[in-house]
């Protein structure tokens, strides 16, 4: 029995940090690089179902992963790239009836993701970036097993996932402005 969740947006916030690699050839402008990316989240909503109005799913990204490539165009101490690469988040799914908790399960979830970000090199080893990416990380049927309302029992519901970032970037990066390094970004 479907449990008649209706569509919903989460809001909330993300702290993390970002490792990898970027190479520049000396005298071009194309960079290139990979990157992980981990994060603590806090992406939190509710609502009602549509069957019933006493019960409620809230759903919470607790983490997100991104495992990514990256092409960009450096001038000067800019530089503008797109990324894409895997994506994995953590979430926690709860169905309560009139405020009584019924059942709750996490799932880890894998998609992908695409992304775009400026990034301005303030100084030979510190960076600053504006960055946006969309996760995209399908519908998935959840079902939650053994609740007590025998009316809900195995209750299904078809959770659909896209997930839309918006982060500022501070960076240090190893090298400098290419201090003697064959292949090192100079933006």
């Amino acid at each position: 029995m479907p449990t008649g969740i209706d569509c919903h947006d989460r809001s909330g916030g993300v702290i993390g940090g970002q490792i990898g690699y970027r190479w520049q050839q000396p005298g071009s402008h194309w960079v290139w690089g990979l990157e992980a990316q981990g994060d603590w989240a806090n992406l939190r909503s509710s609502r009602v179902s549509l069957f019933d109005p006493a019960l409620t799913l809230t759903t919470k990204v607790d983490a997100i992963g991104l495992f990514t490539a990256q092409w960009g165009f450096a001038w000067d101490t800019w530089m503008w790239y797109v990324k894409g690469g895997a994506a994995v988040t953590d979430n926690n799914f709860a169905l309560a009836d009139t405020g009584f908790g019924l059942v709750s399960l996490s799932a880890t979830r894998w998609g992908g993701v695409i992304g775009t970000g400026i990034e301005w090199a303030f100084s030979p080893n510190w960076s600053v970036g504006f960055e946006y990416d969309h996760l995209f990380m399908g519908a998935r049927d959840t079902i939650f097993p053994g609740i007590v309302d025998p009316a809900l029992v195995g209750s299904v519901s078809r959770i659909t996932q896209d997930v839309d970032m918006v982060t500022i970037r501070f960076n240090y990066r190893f090298g400098g402005y290419g201090y003697g390094a064959p292949l090192v970004a100079r933006y």
